[in-house]
């Protein structure tokens, strides 16, 4: 068999940069089509109205009666009973507990002739249930805004807002009003999916945390995660719960659940966003969850050694040109007087609704040595957050607020306001 060599050109040489630019071109039109498909498709899910009332959730009920609804009554007013004494109240008459209640939400039920079976919630109103529990002191110490990530471990990979998930759907459906915890709780549409991905929690530098909370109006992260193991398909589901919070990813508490199989499962994950909730509301009673200095944008964190040379320059820097603007002005043993650089604080405040922030938004910057006051967390009907720059200090502020009529919390280098 005669085998013919075919020479070899130099020509494809000269082609060579243009199948490079070729495929460069075909690699990032690629790469935008990923990204416009990782942004964009329905995967965004808005947290609940955060309310100040308590709610209880998760009453089983059982109930007979002549008729069926007869018998939905009566699996009502069992509901009241249960979920008042879930709430840590007195005994009271059932026309007084029906009395407390704002509303019933029906989770599940099914109605019979003669029988009602159903999985229940109640809302308690917190002002007229504050003379018998919780009172004004029940949610006295508020957290700062947290900006809240939860992670899901299933099926060997780990997932945030990439779709809508069971666990990010347990956490927009938790009513965090009576939490002692402030939410911040993206809905993990748009951009939301491409920010806050599982990966973040890995990051420890400050600088990316920090652009990232601004993003929210949040002055810290916390992150619950969830890991769910099927033991068979359409078997038990086994859920082991952690408790994560701040940029270094440390852990608070954790714990397992079981449902008996995936129709159980969104019941135990909130279940288990409920006994998240309370690990971080113990963590701040203790003092355990507290803010990470090293996440404020007005402060930068150098060794003593470095910020004493700093701010040895910076003395030397005012002074000498402090002598070249006005001369005239240096006497000797004469001070000239010192006046405060304006700082940022974040300012918490009640917004039921437009004219509620308006009207916030006026008093705050009408108060004596403020430079300017701006919305960093709009929520409707729950707590909104603001950023104000002002010449003085932090109780000076909560002073010039007080002047105001307003009633004034100071912790963690903020102020929660309210009328």
């Amino acid at each position: 068999m005669a085998i013919t060599h075919l020479p070899l050109s130099p020509r494809p040489s000269r082609l060579r940069p243009a199948l490079l630019w070729g495929g460069g071109a075909v690699l990032a039109a690629a790469l935008a089509v990923a990204v416009v498909a990782q942004i964009e498709g329905d995967r965004g899910i808005s947290p609940v109205a955060s309310t100040a009332d308590i709610e209880i959730d998760g009453i089983e009920v059982n109930t007979t009666g002549k008729t069926g609804e007869e018998a939905r009554q009566a699996g009502w007013r069992e509901a009241r009973k249960q979920a008042w004494a879930k709430a840590g109240g007195p005994q009271l008459s059932d026309d007084q507990i029906e009395g407390l209640v704002s509303a019933v939400v029906v989770e599940r039920e099914q109605i019979g002739p003669r029988r009602y079976i159903a999985r229940l919630g109640v809302i308690f109103d917190r002002t007229r249930t504050s003379q018998y529990i919780g009172g004004e002191n029940a949610v006295a110490e508020r957290s700062q805004p947290l900006l809240t990530i939860p992670v899901l471990y299933s099926g060997g990979t780990a997932q945030v807002y990439e779709v809508r998930g069971a666990w990010q759907k347990a956490w927009a459906e938790f009513h965090a009003g009576a939490s002692a915890i402030d939410y911040v709780r993206p809905t993990g549409g748009g951009g939301d999916s491409l920010l806050l991905t599982s990966g973040q929690l890995t990051r420890r530098s400050r600088s990316w945390w920090r652009n990232v909370l601004d993003q929210f109006g949040a002055s810290d992260v916390i992150m619950p995660v969830a890991r769910l193991e099927r033991q068979w398909p359409g078997g038990p589901v086994k859920g082991t719960f952690t408790a994560r919070y701040g940029p270094d990813n440390r852990v608070l508490g954790s714990f397992e659940l079981t449902a008996k199989d995936s129709e159980a499962l969104p019941g135990m994950l909130s279940q288990a966003v409920q006994r998240i909730d309370r690990i971080y509301t113990d963590a701040l009673v203790a003092g355990t969850l507290r803010i990470n200095q090293t996440l404020n944008s007005d402060q930068t964190s150098l060794s003593p050694a470095v910020a004493g040379i700093v701010a040895a320059a910076e003395r030397v820097s005012a002074v000498q040109e402090a002598a070249v603007a006005a001369p005239e002005a240096v006497q000797p043993g004469v001070a000239a007087p010192a006046t405060e650089a304006p700082v940022t604080y974040t300012v918490q405040f009640a917004s039921p609704d437009a004219k509620a922030v308006d009207a916030a938004m006026g008093a705050v910057r009408s108060a004596p040595g403020v430079k300017g006051a701006a919305t960093t967390s709009l929520a409707m009907g729950g707590t909104s957050v603001m950023r104000v720059t002002f010449a003085g200090s932090l109780d000076d502020l909560a002073a010039a607020l007080r002047s105001r009529g307003y009633t004034v919390v100071v912790g963690g280098g903020a102020l929660s306001i309210r009328k």
